[in-house]
């Protein structure tokens, strides 16, 4: 099931209609933003509101994105998607 999702994440995170790619940086937590992340939404969400998000506004967007949009990630996941965003996308 995972490789399913994780196909998944990696078509939507590719698809595209003339855009170009959106490359996060390479470090620990990568591969759970991208599986969990671009399973709704491109990845250029990320990289947009890398300039004004701290650690209370990523933690505040992904509990959104849990809570009432029904992101389907546990506990163990949301803590090291929340550090990459923050230590890689964070203001």
């Amino acid at each position: 099931m995972r490789i399913l999702i994780g196909l998944l994440a990696f078509f939507a995170a590719t698809a595209s209609a003339g855009e170009s790619p959106i490359f996060l940086k390479d470090r620990p937590g990568k591969n759970q933003v991208v599986t969990q992340c671009a399973m709704c939404h491109s990845l250029d969400y990320i990289t947009g509101h890398a300039t004004i998000l701290d650690r209370a506004g990523w933690e505040k967007t992904v509990g959104k994105m849990i809570n009432a949009m029904g992101a389907p990630i546990n506990n163990a996941d949301k803590q090291v998607i929340i550090d990459y965003l923050v230590q890689n996308y964070g203001n």
